[in-house]
């Protein structure tokens, strides 16, 4: 014998929509957030980013050491006499070539990004359009300040003795600047090709001839005349050169004042170029 349980039917009131209204829209809204915020919570994504994935470390880290020992003993001898009194020239030089060259990751991380659909998703939040550009730069600028401090640790084992550390201080500091302002180069080159080896390809073809040709390595007095005119305007020239000098303890303003111009220039041309690529990638 089989027994079944009655089910009982309720009438449900008929939903209006003003009642509707209020349920799916709060009086009561979030803020939005600010700039600030928003480009540090990117910023903080970056850095996570790392942590999955540390293998990201090795150019801040086992590159930058190459670097140094490779240049100091290839070249110390024949160009100083020593390694050790070459890399009081040469260590500065080499802190701006390894930290410039590394800024080109900024565009293939954003490459990568855009790839993988994630950007169609940072747009559509209501949030300041840019946040998510100065959150992959700002995160990058901690990258760089790894590399400096490992290559400054290297320097000092290898004999680099600088002037203060006030000088160290606000040389590591400039180049931090320049190398944000930089990056705006390699995050348009992001958006505008189309895959991570060509943004590589592309920052390695502009990035050589603007390390090699300057004074990194050997003042630019030894050149011809016709290299000294482009080394002598080169901006990794006055960045190196006035990185160099305040770790000397010298006041290189000239230097400084060019080196501020030039990251000025970069972020006032590239940063509306890549905010526009950025709006209708």
């Amino acid at each position: 014998m089989s027994t079944t349980t009655p089910t009982e039917t309720q009438d449900l009131a008929p939903v209006r929509a003003e009642s509707l209204a209020e349920l799916l829209v709060s009086t009561e809204r979030p803020r939005r957030p600010s700039a600030l915020s928003t480009s540090l919570t990117f910023g903080w994504r970056a850095v996570l980013k790392i942590k999955h994935v540390p293998e990201q470390l090795f150019d801040v880290t086992a590159f930058p050491v190459m670097m140094v020992l490779m240049y100091t003993y290839l070249f110390g001898g024949a160009l100083a006499g020593s390694p050790r009194e070459y890399i009081q020239y040469l260590l500065p030089g080499i802190l701006v070539m390894s930290v410039v060259m590394i800024t080109m990751y900024t565009g293939v991380s954003v490459n990568t990004d855009i790839e993988k659909g994630v950007f169609d998703r940072f747009r559509s939040l209501p949030i300041w359009r840019p946040s998510a550009m100065v959150g992959y730069l700002l995160g990058d600028a901690l990258r760089y300040a790894m590399a400096s401090a490992v290559m400054l640790a290297v320097g000092l084992v290898l004999g680099f003795r600088p002037d203060s550390a006030v000088g160290v201080l606000l040389g590591v500091v400039l180049l931090l600047v320049f190398s944000f302002a930089f990056s705006w180069v390699w995050t348009m080159f992001g958006l505008l090709l189309r895959t991570e080896k060509s943004v590589m390809g592309v920052s390695m073809m502009m990035l050589f001839p603007l390390t090699f040709l300057s004074d990194i390595f050997v003042e630019p007095e030894t050149m011809p005349g016709w290299l000294q005119a482009f080394v002598n305007n080169n901006p990794i020239t006055h960045l190196a050169s006035a990185v160099r000098g305040l770790m000397d303890g010298a006041r290189p303003s000239a230097e400084i004042a060019w080196t501020l111009g030039w990251a000025g220039v970069l972020v006032a041309v590239f940063g509306p170029v890549t905010m526009r690529l950025y709006s209708r990638k």
